[in-house]
């Protein structure tokens, strides 16, 4: 008979580490409201917390995949919300199916260490791990958000929602408001449940809800004449009561314990939206079917005189030979023309001033078995200036709504021993080296535990 892990170890014989994910969070917005009344338990870490810089491009999916598998885009292979097919040219969203390489829970997993996940970005479909997992957005269903399989019904009828709607909520302020905490109070009464046996290793609760009120409210939490601030403050007022919900219970465990609190990205105020794809096509680098595209993410209507297209948020692709079914570029051709489109994009400027912070090469970003699906270009715009790639923007700069947009550095992080990670895959190397785990070094078969199921989180 298999024996649950919480048999041969106590709930006191255990080397715990908790992970308080904050979406969308700066360091520098973190101390904004921890200035506040109201935000005691936020102060409580903004004090001692520093920044890092988020992975490149600056995208919650690309990002929290790095902290999930302690590594960056060029070994797990995700570089945005979306791909593209080299024969066909459909773009499609991503999900964890595309991640490849193994994630933080499946090698504490083969150690016997259980591991509690509630909301993880880009972990849809949920794939099985020693213990139990809640994936977050851009999950479009609870059933396969879930593992095990048994949290589903248990979720659907307690009214979980995975996350808050933002189409509706762009417009409508209250709306949005109301849902941001129906979710909070959602996540809370999963944590609670998740929490209590104390039979796991490793927890991580991530609160998405900043990053949905920043994209279309950030304005409001920064003025403070804005008619929307006293009504998004109160609801950063509960989000910061659930952040003391965490708190109350990692100060219960026994040691040794250990706590980090981290964001994905930064934020800012967006001023405008930069299409790449626009400007490209202005440039002559993109050429599109003239009976235009049928959507905002038709890539089928890049034709073969492409030299370049981009995608979400500014990465740029050459049309290689080696790499795209209707691409004509030799891939020295490509390097050369990358390098001119790269020396132009640095003079691009809005209202006078630059658009661009930095435009990186692929090749200087990324490294590993999944760097061929690498970009050729990652564009890092100033703050202000919201990079996307449509292929049905007339314009090359815009407004289409939102207020706020995601920033490659000032990304909050916490620790309560003081470590120093320069970019956010850093963090999970850290969870690996706790358990003194190797980030390094792959797994063996010695390590492999056969005999242990996890713990039943609804037990």
């Amino acid at each position: 008979m298999l024996h649950n892990l919480s048999d041969s170890r106590g709930r006191n014989d255990r080397r715990r580490l908790v992970v308080l994910g904050l979406d969308g969070l700066g360091l520098t917005m973190a101390k904004r409201l921890a200035a506040l009344p109201g935000f005691d338990n936020l102060a409580r870490l903004a004090a001692s917390a520093r920044s890092m810089d988020a992975e490149l491009p600056e995208l919650s999916p690309v990002n929290w995949t790095s902290f999930a598998t302690a590594a960056g885009p060029g070994v797990h292979g995700v570089y945005g919300f979306t791909r593209i097919d080299a024969v066909s040219y459909g773009i499609s969203v991503g999900d964890a199916n595309q991640v490849q390489t193994p994630t933080i829970f499946d090698r504490l997993g083969r150690r016997g260490l259980v591991s509690r996940v509630i909301n993880l970005p880009h972990a849809w479909p949920a794939r099985p791990i020693h213990g139990a997992l809640v994936a977050g957005f851009v999950a479009p269903d609870l059933e396969r958000a879930v593992y095990p399989a048994s949290l589903a019904p248990v979720l659907a009828e307690d009214g979980y929602i995975i996350e808050a709607d933002t189409t509706r909520g762009s417009d409508d302020p209250d709306y949005l408001l109301a849902q941001l905490r129906h979710t909070l109070a959602c996540r809370s009464r999963l944590l609670e449940r998740f929490w209590n046996s104390l039979d796991w290793d490793l927890f991580v609760f991530v609160l998405t809800e900043t990053d949905r009120l920043f994209h279309f409210y950030h304005p409001a939490v920064e003025e403070q004449d804005h008619p929307l601030r006293g009504a998004c403050i109160d609801l950063l007022r509960e989000w910061d009561r659930t952040i003391g919900f965490v708190l109350e219970r990692y100060d219960a465990l026994p040691e040794p314990k250990r706590l980090l609190a981290l964001a994905d990205h930064g934020f800012a105020t967006l001023d405008v939206e930069c299409d790449v794809n626009s400007w490209l096509r202005e440039q002559g680098w993109l050429v599109t079917d003239p009976a235009g595209p049928k959507h905002e993410l038709d890539g089928s209507c890049i034709l073969a005189k492409t030299k370049a297209f981009a995608m979400d948020p500014g990465r740029i692709y050459m049309h290689r030979a080696s790499r795209f079914a209707r691409g004509t570029l030799s891939d020295v051709e490509a390097d050369r023309m990358a390098g001119d489109i790269a020396a132009a994009l640095q003079h691009l400027t809005w209202r006078g001033e630059p658009v661009m912070e930095q435009v990186h090469r692929g090749a200087d970003l990324y490294s590993g078995p999944a760097a061929d699906r690498a970009p050729d270009l990652v564009c890092t715009p100033r703050p202000g200036v919201d990079l996307k790639a449509k292929f049905d923007r007339p314009q090359v700069f815009a407004r289409y709504g939102r207020t706020g947009m995601h920033t490659a550095h000032d990304v909050l992080f916490y620790d309560s021993l003081a470590a120093t990670p320069e970019r956010v895959r850093d963090v999970g190397r850290e969870i690996l080296r706790w358990w003194g785990i190797d980030p390094d070094q792959p797994d063996d078969s010695s390590h492999a535990t056969h005999a242990v199921l996890p713990p039943n989180p609804l037990a």
